[in-house]
């Protein structure tokens, strides 16, 4: 049985014991009043269950509510009408009473009293039926947010891995004819990373070890190209090992410091790698030498427009990304997100 159809059987079955509580401490109970409570009862039920009809008919839930407040008004008047007109016609039957006094005295007694039950079931039908929409929507607003941010991670997943194997094998490939044998252990490196970056790929959050794993072979294939002009500095506290950052996020900012800083400078540079917990914050910071220019400060690049993508998508407004020149040689990259 639905919830319909056991709330209705409960509801007019509390009405008939409310009629039966009031005779029976009134001391007024006589032998015809049960079978009224039972008529009062399965009318109620009938009588309402044919206004629902008509109310799905016609849909009345879905107008405006200014009209659904008139129909529901009026229904609930039409209703009780008829209602009370039948059990007046019932209580005369079994009362043997005066039709000139009795019947409508009693009509506009039971009139008054069903028009108050009626509105009662039809407040509490749209109020359940208004909650129900709305939570449903508010369900399906969900289910479509949750979808699309997937799809959204998804996509940024996809661009990012490309765009990383594209700049590595450039980095390959200007050592295949001037160093066959660095080359080779270029592509050992890669396949390395390409290995790790594929089970990153898997999860919306790696931990930071993990993600420190793939800058370290990043890195390493680059010092194959740069030389001496790369030098690579750690500042990990031992505590954010574990803590979750996105996949690829760091290996990418890594990428950007060396191809808009380190590949720039003459002499190279260093690159600072840094993570650390601050105001229940994980912080993580990147320094490399260089400078920025203004298109990129605002969030110029693929690298850094992603990055940005990911920590909204992930964390929301309580994350934060920061790139900026912090003196006349130094770029700093702050990632900033709560801790779970």
């Amino acid at each position: 049985m639905s919830k319909y159809w056991w709330c209705q059987i409960l509801g007019w079955g509390a009405c008939a014991f409310l009629y039966f509580f009031v005779a029976v401490s009134m001391d007024k109970m006589e032998w015809w009043m049960p079978p009224y409570m039972l008529a009062t009862a399965l009318l109620g039920i009938a009588i309402t269950h044919g206004f629902r009809a008509i109310i799905v008919k016609y849909k009345w839930i879905e107008k405006p509510f200014e009209s659904v407040a008139i129909y529901f008004f009026f229904g609930s008047v039409v209703c009780a009408t008829i209602d009370s007109f039948i059990l007046s016609g019932f209580y005369y039957a079994m009362n043997h009473s005066h039709f000139e006094v009795d019947f409508y005295d009693n009509w506009l007694r039971t009139f008054l009293q069903q028009t108050t039950f009626i509105t009662l079931w039809a407040v509490i039908y749209f109020l359940w039926h208004y909650v129900e929409e709305s939570r449903n929507s508010q369900l399906n607003q969900l289910r479509l947010e949750t979808t699309v941010r997937t799809l959204e991670l998804k996509t940024i997943k996809s661009q990012l891995n490309p765009h990383f194997i594209f700049n590595a094998l450039n980095s390959i490939r200007a050592l295949v004819d001037e160093n066959p044998r660095r080359a080779r252990t270029a592509i050992t490196e890669l396949s390395n990373i390409l290995r790790n970056s594929m089970q990153a790929d898997k999860a919306e959050t790696v931990s930071l070890e993990n993600e420190l794993s793939i800058v370290k072979d990043y890195l390493a294939l680059e010092n194959i190209r740069f030389e001496e002009r790369l030098k690579v500095q750690y500042d990990i506290d031992p505590e954010t090992l574990e803590l979750p950052v996105p996949p690829l996020m760091l290996q990418t900012l890594v990428e950007n410091a060396i191809k808009h800083g380190i590949s720039r400078e003459v002499n190279g540079g260093l690159i600072l790698i840094g993570s650390h917990v601050h105001d229940m914050c994980h912080e993580i910071t990147i320094r490399n030498t260089g400078q920025i220019v203004e298109k990129q400060q605002n969030g110029g690049g693929f690298g850094l427009a992603s990055t940005r993508q990911r920590l909204g998508i992930l964390f929301g407004k309580r994350a934060s990304f920061d790139i900026k020149n912090i003196d006349y040689a130094t770029v700093e990259a702050k990632v900033l997100m709560p801790l779970l």
